[in-house]
Formats: C-alpha cells, sequence, structure tokens
C-alpha cells in the first residue's frame, strides 16, 4: 500500500510576525512535491495568522492542546479553540512536552483521544533518551509510549505516527538511516499485532531528529519512513528541499 509522504515542519517556541511571514512567503512560492502532506506547526499565538497566510496546499498545526473543550484550565487551548482558527492538526506528545513539562503517557493518551474526537488530526510523538537506547530498552520505551497512544485511537486514517529518538533532536546527532529504518519496521510489526495488519500498512510513521537537507534523502529511501518531523530546518529555506527529499 502506498503511504503519502508526510512532512511536518515543528516551529516550536520560535519566531514572529516579521520572520514567520517572510517564511511563510517562501514556502507559499515553492513548488513542492505534490504528492507530499505538508504541515506546519506554529506557536499557539500565530495560529490564525500562519493559517490566514500560508497556501491551503500547506496543512497548520498546533504544538499542544489539552484533553477538554473548555474550563478553568489557564494556559492551555482546546482542540475546539484550534479548529476556530480554521487549523486542522495538532503534534502530541513531543519529547519536550514530555521531559520539559513532565507529561506522562497517560496525559498524552488522553490529548490523543479528545483531540481526535474533536475532529483534529494528530501527529503523535514517541521516542528514546540516550540513556534508554544505550540500556537497550528502546522497544519496551517506544512500545509502551505508542500503547499509549493506541488505545485511544479510533480512526487511523488521522493519525501520523513520529518516531523521534530524543537524543537525536537539537543536538546535530541525526539516527542512521538503518537505525531509524530498525526502529519504524518494529513499530509497523507493534501495530501489526497489537491493532491490524491493514492499520500497520496504512498509517505514516515519520522520523523526527536533527533532519536536515543533508540528511533527508538517504532516510526517505528506508522503506518504512513515511516522512519527517523536522525541528530547526523548518525555519529555513531547506525546509523545500527535506519537503522534496523523494523526489
Amino acid at each position: 500500500m502506498s503511504r503519502k509522504f508526510f512532512v511536518g515542519g515543528n516551529w516550536k517556541m520560535n519566531g514572529d510576525k516579521k520572520s514567520l511571514g517572510e517564511l511563510i512567503d517562501i514556502l507559499n512560492g515553492a513548488k513542492p512535491e505534490p504528492n507530499v502532506e505538508v504541515v506546519c506547526g506554529a506557536p499557539s499565538i500565530y495560529l490564525d495568522f500562519a493559517r490566514s497566510k500560508l497556501d491551503a496546499k500547506f496543512g497548520v498545526a498546533a504544538q499542544n492542546c489539552y484533553k477538554v473543550s473548555k474550563g478553568a484550565f489557564t494556559g492551555e487551548i482546546s482542540p475546539a479553540m484550534i479548529k476556530d482558527c480554521g487549523v486542522d492538526w495538532v503534534i502530541l506528545g513531543h519529547s519536550e512536552r514530555r521531559h520539559v513539562f513532565g507529561e506522562s503517557d497517560e496525559l498524552i493518551g488522553q490529548k490523543t483521544a479528545h483531540a481526535l474526537e474533536s475532529g483534529l488530526s494528530v501527529i503523535a510523538c514517541i521516542g528514546e533518551k540516550l540513556d534508554e537506547r544505550e540500556g537497550g530498552i528502546t522497544e519496551k520505551v517506544v512500545f509502551t509510549q505508542t500503547k499509549a497512544i493506541a488505545d485511544n485511537v479510533k480512526d487511523w486514517s488521522k493519525v501520523v505516527l513520529a518516531y523521534e529518538p530524543v537524543w537525536a533532536i537539537g543536538t546535530g546527532k541525526t539516527a542512521s538511516p538503518q537505525q531509524a529504518q530498525e526502529v519504524h519496521e518494529k513499530l509497523r510489526e507493534w501495530l501489526k499485532t497489537n491493532v491490524s495488519e491493514a492499520i500497520a500498512n496504512s498509517v505514516r510513521i515519520i522520523y523526527g531528529g536533527s533532519v536536515t537537507s543533508g540528511t533527508c534523502k538517504e532516510l526517505a529511501s528506508q522503506k518504512d519512513v513515511d516522512g519527517f518531523l523536522v525541528g530547526g530546518a523548518s525555519l529555513k529555506p531547506e525546509f523545500i528541499s527535506i519537503i522534496n527529499a523523494k523526489a
């Protein structure tokens, strides 16, 4: 089954209207491969701005949301608010949410359930830390994280799984194409065993962790790597060459 290549840009807590406006102009003027789905993850305060300025050929994602639609949750945003800005995607479970802000597997599962019920599509992130990889428990960690997400998914067509080894995020270290392929293949096997073969074959598993224009082509050639979640490079013109990694 052919899976449509997916490239997400996670802008994190970066940019202002001037710099993001310039980036959006570059993206709008580019010629991305037509058979690639591209989604830009904007800071919540700029979701409206990004959605109103970006061409319709690009999707927009929030970088987080809460597990209920409204209420006394100071500083949080809900899927309903995200949808109200014309935005269709949310990134959940990013390692910075897990490890900087202490979000648990359980909370990420609850957020995933509510986001999907609210009509958002989800980029669900999983990945091990360096000590976990060196300790030989990569599979155990990512399978546990994946189960907490999978238990809360009814419609897998609305979910992209992003494997991001934490030791490769923002460090300049990239998992080798072989390391990425190995984990992606094992994740697909896990889905086959624990969800269904059809879902395992159709769900897109993307790679994140210091993806650049220099590393993207070889990573994209791996059979179970269906795209990327790009951090720092998504704020630069080189994002276009990452989008076109399969060209």
